[in-house]
Protein backbone atom coordinates (compact mmCIF):
# COMPACT_ATOMS: atom_id res chain seq x y z
CA UNK A 1 0.00 0.00 0.00
CA UNK A 2 1.24 3.26 -0.62
CA UNK A 3 1.36 5.65 2.43
CA UNK A 4 1.36 9.70 2.38
CA UNK A 5 1.01 11.33 5.92
CA UNK A 6 -1.18 14.30 6.64
CA UNK A 7 -1.33 14.11 9.90
CA UNK A 8 -4.98 12.93 9.49
CA UNK A 9 -5.63 9.04 9.32
CA UNK A 10 -8.86 9.04 7.96
CA UNK A 11 -6.97 11.48 5.01
CA UNK A 12 -4.32 9.49 4.31
CA UNK A 13 -6.01 5.85 4.59
CA UNK A 14 -8.67 6.70 1.74
CA UNK A 15 -5.78 8.21 0.07
CA UNK A 16 -3.82 5.24 -0.13
CA UNK A 17 -6.90 3.27 -0.52
CA UNK A 18 -7.45 5.00 -4.22
CA UNK A 19 -3.87 5.01 -4.91
CA UNK A 20 -4.43 1.00 -4.72
CA UNK A 21 -7.61 0.99 -6.25
CA UNK A 22 -5.82 2.67 -9.61
CA UNK A 23 -3.61 0.08 -9.44
CA UNK A 24 -5.93 -3.04 -9.87
CA UNK A 25 -7.84 -1.34 -11.77
CA UNK A 26 -4.95 -1.01 -14.55
CA UNK A 27 -4.85 -4.70 -13.80
CA UNK A 28 -8.23 -5.27 -15.19
CA UNK A 29 -8.18 -3.31 -17.74
CA UNK A 30 -4.93 -5.75 -19.08
CA UNK A 31 -7.38 -8.09 -18.71
CA UNK A 32 -9.81 -6.29 -20.42
CA UNK A 33 -12.34 -5.88 -17.66
CA UNK A 34 -13.32 -2.49 -18.21
CA UNK A 35 -17.02 -1.94 -17.35
CA UNK A 36 -15.55 -3.00 -13.66
CA UNK A 37 -12.69 -1.27 -13.80
CA UNK A 38 -14.89 1.93 -14.33
CA UNK A 39 -17.20 1.34 -12.11
CA UNK A 40 -14.36 0.00 -9.26
CA UNK A 41 -12.61 3.64 -10.28
CA UNK A 42 -15.59 5.52 -10.05
CA UNK A 43 -16.28 4.65 -6.63
CA UNK A 44 -12.93 3.51 -4.79
CA UNK A 45 -11.17 6.84 -5.78
CA UNK A 46 -14.29 8.92 -5.06
CA UNK A 47 -14.25 7.74 -0.88
CA UNK A 48 -10.85 9.78 -0.61
CA UNK A 49 -12.51 12.46 -2.50
CA UNK A 50 -15.35 12.96 -0.28
CA UNK A 51 -13.33 12.62 3.04
CA UNK A 52 -11.15 15.42 1.57
CA UNK A 53 -14.38 17.30 0.77
CA UNK A 54 -15.33 16.64 4.59
CA UNK A 55 -12.52 18.34 6.16
CA UNK A 56 -13.58 21.73 5.08
CA UNK A 57 -17.56 21.38 5.65
CA UNK A 58 -19.95 24.39 5.74
CA UNK A 59 -21.42 22.80 8.85
CA UNK A 60 -21.64 19.87 10.79
CA UNK A 61 -24.57 18.42 9.15
CA UNK A 62 -22.58 19.09 6.12
CA UNK A 63 -19.50 17.00 7.20
CA UNK A 64 -21.63 14.22 8.54
CA UNK A 65 -23.29 14.06 5.19
CA UNK A 66 -19.77 13.84 3.36
CA UNK A 67 -18.46 10.89 5.26
CA UNK A 68 -22.21 9.29 4.57
CA UNK A 69 -21.29 9.71 1.11
CA UNK A 70 -17.83 7.75 1.33
CA UNK A 71 -19.06 5.35 3.19
CA UNK A 72 -21.93 4.57 0.57
CA UNK A 73 -18.99 4.49 -2.39
CA UNK A 74 -17.21 2.08 0.10
CA UNK A 75 -19.71 -0.48 0.19
CA UNK A 76 -20.16 -0.05 -3.41
CA UNK A 77 -16.65 -0.14 -3.89
CA UNK A 78 -16.88 -3.52 -1.74
CA UNK A 79 -19.50 -4.56 -4.44
CA UNK A 80 -16.97 -4.39 -7.23
CA UNK A 81 -14.58 -5.97 -5.16
CA UNK A 82 -16.70 -8.87 -4.33
CA UNK A 83 -17.73 -9.54 -7.96
CA UNK A 84 -14.09 -9.81 -9.37
CA UNK A 85 -13.02 -12.53 -6.78
CA UNK A 86 -15.98 -14.51 -7.09
CA UNK A 87 -16.45 -14.19 -11.03
CA UNK A 88 -14.33 -16.66 -13.09
CA UNK A 89 -11.18 -14.97 -15.09
CA UNK A 90 -10.93 -12.27 -13.02
CA UNK A 91 -7.46 -11.12 -11.49
CA UNK A 92 -7.82 -10.63 -7.74
CA UNK A 93 -4.92 -9.59 -5.70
Amino acid sequence: MSEINTGNRLLDLSFSFSLDVINFCELLEEHRKFIIARQLLKSGTSIGANVREAQQPESKVDFIHKLKIASKEAEKTEYWLLLCKYSENYPYN
